[in-house]
């Protein structure tokens, strides 16, 4: 598939159009509606900007580096049946395939899932993808060994009670689910790389969703929803998984990338990623 050249921007999320910060409450008809087209606008400049640093088949957790390669926290992918949620441009699932896993891709953006297609035929490595959400997985009950997300979609859900019970019901018992998130307590801090990052302005107990508003339309083009760690413990208990890992991964000696929020300024003295490891009740 041929796509049109991209080229690297500075900005970790173009505001464009124009958008106006709020925090409010925001359902999962409304979360969805904004977040598909405003992925499909910034898959171009992400993959741009950040293409090189995930690898065109590398499976990296977070903006810190840490690789499954060394973490090992989904476990061994031969000859597994293994979906990615929220798989963007494919890049972790080609890492499971290029493993002898049977990896497979969803995410909610036809443009990242364009952006699949090109790496496919680049590496020869092709990830089968679909378009759809997290809280309505479509594949049928007991499809996969293993199921991951890294920074895919769970963030960006209302209602995440539903996602996880969507992640149970394709597993098959005793199946692995494994994800990294934003570390919960970042949400007490401006998402801002540099010095300003770094003092506590908001209460990590306020779980209304941060919402971009299109000043021209009046419509949500952005939305991000926050739960602390004891929320994810709570969802992911209730739905029949065992806690096995949970990373907090340091912030490399000489790792001088900046990513959106992410920077060594922050990430040498406090965690900016969570990486949750748990297995399904057989």
């Amino acid at each position: 598939m041929s796509l049109p050249p991209v080229t690297p921007d500075s900005r970790d999320h173009p505001p464009l159009p124009p958008v106006r910060v709020e925090r409010r409450a925001v359902d999962e008809a409304e979360s969805r509606a904004a977040n598909g087209p405003d992925w499909d606008r910034y898959a171009d400049d992400y993959q741009a900007t950040h293409g090189e640093f995930l690898g065109n088949d590398g499976f990296v957790w977070g903006p810190e580096g840490l690789t499954e390669e060394s973490a090992g926290i989904l476990g061994d992918v031969r000859d597994r049946d293994v979906l990615e949620v929220g798989s963007g441009a494919g890049q972790c699932s080609r890492w499971v395939r290029s493993r002898g896993g049977r990896g497979v891709g969803l995410d909610l953006s036809h443009r990242q899932l364009q952006h699949s297609r090109r790496l496919d035929e680049a590496t020869g490595v092709p990830v089968p993808s679909v378009r759809g959400t997290a809280t309505a997985l479509p594949f049928r009950d007991g499809s996969f060994d293993k199921v991951f997300s890294a920074f895919g979609a769970l963030q960006f859900v209302a209602d995440l009670d539903d996602a996880v019970a969507e992640v149970a019901r394709v597993l098959r018992p005793g199946g692995r689910f494994a994800f990294s998130i934003t570390h919960p307590t970042r949400w007490m801090f401006p998402d801002d790389p540099g010095p300003e990052g770094l003092v506590a302005s908001q209460d990590y107990w306020d779980r209304t969703p941060y919402v971009e508003v299109d000043e021209a339309t009046g419509r949500v083009s952005y939305v991000e929803h926050h739960r602390t760690l004891g929320d994810w413990v709570a969802v992911l208990a209730g739905r029949g998984f065992r806690i096995t890992d949970l990373l907090e991964p340091q912030w490399p000696e000489g790792h001088e990338r900046v990513w959106g929020g992410w920077s060594g300024t922050r990430g040498r003295i406090g965690p900016g990623t969570a990486v949750f490891g748990c297995d399904l009740d057989a």
